[in-house]
């Protein structure tokens, strides 16, 4: 009788602590509001953008040039020779940063502020790229003609192989475990490999998510927040691949963070929306804010030590007429423009 009731007891304070676990210290609210918009101008487009860990600094790709501003968006340098770069990955540990360049990968020394080489991808065409300091690789994400991933010996700076995707990879994450999840957009897939062996090991479908963008992890509770142009943000189980819950979000979604810390996972769109969804259990989640930005403002960064949202956009012309062969034309952005908007709570 005694086993049966230190039992029951365990059984007990099991289940109070899973509650507990999931009671947000910041609770299941959220309040971001525009502390500052900078109109940093000059020319050049823009992708991807990074917040550095080790300094808070804001590091945006802009073609030919690195813009880094600080948290209050002040400019602090404006990084040349960065080789039509789309995106950029910080490896701390290295005091190293690396771009996805024109058919290469641009090498920035941290320490110098200056991009010191680029290591040649001979016919790719990669967009995003993503760290793994696990196996101490990094990884591109190649469109274009070739559909694949190619995985880069940091070390050495060498290529140390490449894995067929079989369509257009968008946005990557790395559980730290050796594994590496991508979304394939034109097929509406995840596809998971190994960051060591570089051997495909899933391919799950996204079905409710159509035409996968963004993507962010959440490793401790193991899920994957996908950004979905059918204005869904899809939350995948990354043990399984299934799909535990969905939430709405705007249109033209193209990035997507998520704050171990206050359990918050945003989803910046085109529209000029970021829709922030709150993780009340691993497969709950609650729409609790829907940041107004400006249009244009698709893509985004977090710094998840100060909880501030980052993102960038410009003014544009009105859009040329559209046509069979270009259906979708975009407009034309002003120039001298280029806007960065931060948000806080």
């Amino acid at each position: 009788m005694r086993t049966a009731k230190v039992l029951l007891a365990m059984i007990l304070v099991s289940s109070l602590m899973a509650r507990v676990r999931w009671v947000n210290p910041a609770s299941n609210t959220a309040d971001y509001r525009l502390t500052k918009k900078v109109v940093l101008g000059g020319d050049g487009g823009w992708d991807y953008f990074e917040v550095d860990p080790t300094t808070s600094h804001v590091f945006i790709p802009r073609g030919d040039h690195i813009l880094v501003v600080d948290s209050s968006g002040t400019q602090l340098t404006d990084i040349p020779n960065a080789h039509d770069s789309h995106a950029i990955v910080f490896a701390p540990e290295l005091k190293r940063a690396f771009l996805s360049a024109d058919a290469s990968v641009a090498v920035l020394d941290m320490d110098k502020m200056q991009v010191t080489h680029t290591i040649a991808l001979p016919g790719k065409d990669p967009d995003a790229i993503l760290y793994d300091s696990s196996v101490n690789r990094v990884f591109t994400f190649n469109g274009g003609g070739t559909k694949d991933a190619t995985a880069i010996d940091v070390a050495t700076e060498k290529i140390a192989g490449s894995i067929a995707l079989g369509g257009k990879p968008e946005t990557a994450q790395a559980d730290g475990a050796g594994n590496i999840y991508v979304n394939i957009e034109d097929k509406s897939q995840i596809i998971a490999f190994d960051s060591k062996t570089l051997k495909v090991q899933h391919t799950w479908p996204l079905a409710p998510c159509k035409d996968p963008a963004g993507m962010a992890i959440d490793v401790e509770h193991k899920r994957l927040f996908v950004g979905c142009r059918n204005q869904l943000m899809a939350v995948v189980d990354y043990t399984n691949g299934k799909v535990v819950a969905t939430v709405p979000i705007g249109k033209g979604v193209d990035a997507n963070r998520f704050d171990p810390a206050t359990g918050l996972a945003f989803a910046s769109c085109n529209d000029g929306t970021i829709a922030v969804a709150h993780q009340d259990s691993p497969d709950k989640y609650s729409v609790v804010q829907t940041i107004t930005t400006q249009r244009g403002a698709r893509t985004m960064a977090l710094d998840t030590n100060g909880h501030i949202v980052y993102t960038v956009t410009a003014e544009f012309e009105p859009p040329p007429p559209a046509t069979p062969q270009n259906p979708h034309p975009w407009p034309k952005v002003i120039s001298k423009t280029f806007t960065l908007l931060i948000y806080g709570q």
